[in-house]
Parts: structure tokens; C-alpha cells; sequence
């Protein structure tokens, strides 16, 4: 479905996207992951010549993409990072007029328009202008104009920044439903929590390149970082503490605020251990939690830096 070879994208002096590649195959949910500034919404643009780039390749649907495609951007749907909708016109109306530039039938648009507010849950609100809307049924609205006209091809850029939970759970599975119905989606975000919850393959990006990409189970299984153990203790003497940082397997061991945080190498099970160590030495203990490896930790261990900052 997309083809991106050794994009470069450069704002004078700042590379926006350093030889950017990426290949997206028909049926994914294909997740971006990056904090804010890594390039993401610059490569959704480039790859929908919303921007010029400085060399590479765009290829959608197997074709060179370029401005005046209109055949290929006919079969795509864009849901931009910024609400794009007209505050003159009613719910109903700003659908039926995104509609519009791709369905020019008037009954076969009314029937699509009708089943993306069905779709959206925008039903009880179709008459409401935008300027009436919560931030989440707001962004509802974004996503039915986007998609009303049932693209093959949906980019959806970060749909659920500042939402509520009702809406973003609500949004998140409109995007399954979507892709259930046939649709390829690329999805980007900064919150790994819904990108590891929603995508199939997922290409992490820091400073305009692609630093790793792979199912989650991939990316995880790129670190030696493996599950993080936490123990609430009410104290913990320092000799004690160098023994369980004896423990073969362990890569991090931290005492603070009454927490003891472990992190074992990939494929470590070190929880028996640590609690018989306690348990010899008369150590009381609270709650333990046991955490597998998340995106984040793949993030910082490959950048230096949490993908949360």
C-alpha cells in the first residue's frame, strides 16, 4: 500500500526526515510512535505531497504519488492532528460536504453520510454546530469527514490528543471496525499505550529517522531489558541490597522512597529469588508488582531517552 524510499525532508538548516524509509502492507494497522518533533506528521504529509521533499520516493497503491494525483488521494482517508472542520456548518453538513469532494452521487453520499454518523456516534448531534461540541465529539466529528467517503487508505494523526476517555476508547475502536472492513490504516502517536493495544507492526521514529520497526514482540525482543519487578519495603539494609544485586540476570537494581525496583535481562524470572532473599533475612514487604518491557523501555534503551519526555 506504501512505499517511502530515503525520504529527506529539510527546514533549512533542521532535517525534518533523515532518509526515511517505509513499506505498509495492505490490511495493517501500521503504527508511527514518537514523541513530539520525531517526524511523524512531516513524513503523513510528505507521503501525501502536502509538503515538498528534498529527495526519495513516495509510492502509494504501487503508483509515484504526487500533487495531482487525484485518482490515488480519491482512495484515502486523512484525519489531521488539527480539528479541520467548518464551524459555519452543522455536524451533518461538514460530513456531507467532505463527502461531497469525493461523491458527487447525492443518494449515495446521503446513504455514507448517514452510516459515518452512525459509525462516529455523532447521531443525537447532528444538527449541532462545532462550536457546540466537547473536545471529543469534536475530534468524533474530524475522524466521520475523514472517512465518510470509506477510503481504502486512512491516515489518522494523532486522533486522540487532549479527549476524553469515553471518546478515545470510542475512537479506537472505530479504527479496528475500520480495518475489520477492509481499510489500511496508519496510525500515529506519542501514547505507547495505544499503539501497542491497536497495531500490527509499529515503526518507532526519534529525530526524523526510523530506529527500529517490528511487531511489538519484535521491538521488545530487540533489548536486553526484559520483565521490571517492584517490591514495597518499609526498609532495606544496604548488605542486604548488594545481595539481590548479586542475583545473576539483573541489569538494574534501585532502592527509593521505600520501593525496590529490579530489572531483569530478557527472559529473566528472577521473583522467587529476590522474595526468599527477604524472607531469610526477616524483611517485611507489601505489594509486589511484576511489569513486562513496555515500547517506552525499547525507546530509551535504544535512544537514551523516554519516549514519554
Amino acid at each position: 500500500m506504501i512505499q517511502v524510499h530515503n525520504l529527506v525532508k529539510r527546514y533549512g538548516d533542521l532535517i525534518a526526515l533523515d532518509h526515511f524509509d517505509l513499506t505498509i502492507h495492505k490490511g495493517e494497522i501500521f503504527g508511527l510512535l514518537g514523541p513530539n518533533g520525531s517526524g511523524k506528521t512531516t513524513a503523513i504529509n510528505c507521503m501525501l505531497s502536502l509538503l515538498k521533499y528534498s529527495k526519495g520516493e513516495v509510492k502509494l497503491f504501487g503508483q509515484p504519488m504526487g500533487p495531482n494525483r487525484y485518482a490515488l488521494k480519491k482512495r484515502i482517508g486523512v484525519v489531521m492532528q488539527n480539528v479541520a472542520v467548518f464551524n459555519e456548518l452543522t455536524v451533518i453538513e461538514n460530513i456531507n460536504y467532505f463527502c461531497g469532494l469525493y461523491v458527487p452521487d447525492k443518494a449515495k453520499r446521503k446513504a455514507l453520510v448517514e452510516e459515518a454518523i452512525d459509525f462516529t456516534g455523532l447521531g443525537d448531534y447532528r444538527k449541532f454546530l462545532p462550536k457546540k461540541l466537547s473536545g471529543g465529539l469534536l475530534r468524533r466529528l474530524n475522524i466521520a469527514c475523514g472517512i465518510a467517503h470509506k477510503p481504502e487508505l486512512i491516515f489518522l494523526d494523532e486522533p486522540t490528543v487532549a479527549v476524553d476517555p469515553q471518546s478515545r476508547n470510542h475512537i479506537l475502536e472505530g479504527i479496528r471496525k475500520l480495518n475489520q472492513d477492509g481499510a489500511t490504516v496508519v496510525y500515529t502517536s506519542h501514547y505507547m499505550e495505544e499503539v501497542e493495544q491497536l497495531c500490527s507492526r509499529i515503526m518507532i521514529m526519534d529525530k526524523g529517522k526510523a530506529v527500529a520497526t517490528g511487531t511489538k514482540e519484535e521491538l521488545k525482543a530487540m533489548i536486553r531489558t526484559g520483565e521490571k519487578l517492584t517490591v514495597e519495603l518499609h526498609a532495606l539494609p544496604e548488605s542486604i541490597l548488594e545481595e539481590i544485586r548479586g542475583i545473576e540476570g539483573l541489569v538494574q537494581v534501585d532502592y527509593a522512597d521505600n520501593t525496590l525496583t529490579m530489572r531483569y535481562a530478557a527472559g529473566g524470572h528472577h521473583l522467587s529469588t529476590v522474595l526468599d532473599i527477604l524472607r531469610r533475612h526477616d524483611i517485611s514487604f507489601g505489594r509486589v508488582f511484576s511489569e513486562p518491557p513496555t515500547l517506552n523501555d525499547v525507546f530509551l534503551e535504544i535512544t537514551g531517552t523516554e519516549l514519554k519526555d
